[in-house]
């Protein structure tokens, strides 16, 4: 199955919400008001997005993203969108974070639309990750650093 990891400028975002809306795709967003920090996205992604099962706290990155994974998975639908509505600057001081935080989104969006990792049960899922447009190059090289 096709799956989608975009890095676009916060004006796609209601285009992208009314395409899903248009083409009865369920979307989900994630609004971290601007922040990139670990404490935000945990806290964002926990009120916003299913987890299975429940954080308790903001330790583990693969903990989250095994928790994202299965409350998505879970959702049984064909096909589904993700947007992180309002992802702050890539050169801000919490740079490793965001860069994680991608990561996961990343890996979520791969992993779901594998048939084999999905159990038989894939999902098409599109991560739109939107940030001032100056700031979308330095956050698609995040993507490729280590």
């Amino acid at each position: 199955m096709a799956h989608k990891f975009v890095i676009v400028s916060h004006d796609a975002v209601p285009d992208i919400l009314g395409s899903a809306e248009i083409q009865n795709i369920p979307a989900l967003t994630v609004s971290t008001k601007g922040r990139v920090d670990r404490q935000a996205f945990f806290a964002a992604v926990g009120e916003s997005l299913p987890l299975d099962p429940p954080l308790e706290s903001s330790r583990s990155w693969d903990a989250l993203a095994d928790s994202l994974w299965e409350g998505l998975h879970r959702m049984r639908v064909p096909r589904l969108i993700l947007v992180w509505t309002d992802a702050g600057s890539a050169k801000a001081e919490h740079k490793q974070d965001f860069q994680h935080a991608l990561w996961v989104l990343r890996d979520l969006a791969e992993e779901l639309s594998d048939a084999r990792s999905a159990v038989g049960e894939p999902t098409e899922l599109s991560v739109y990750v939107a940030v001032d447009a100056e700031d979308e190059p330095i956050t698609r090289r995040l993507l490729h650093h280590p």
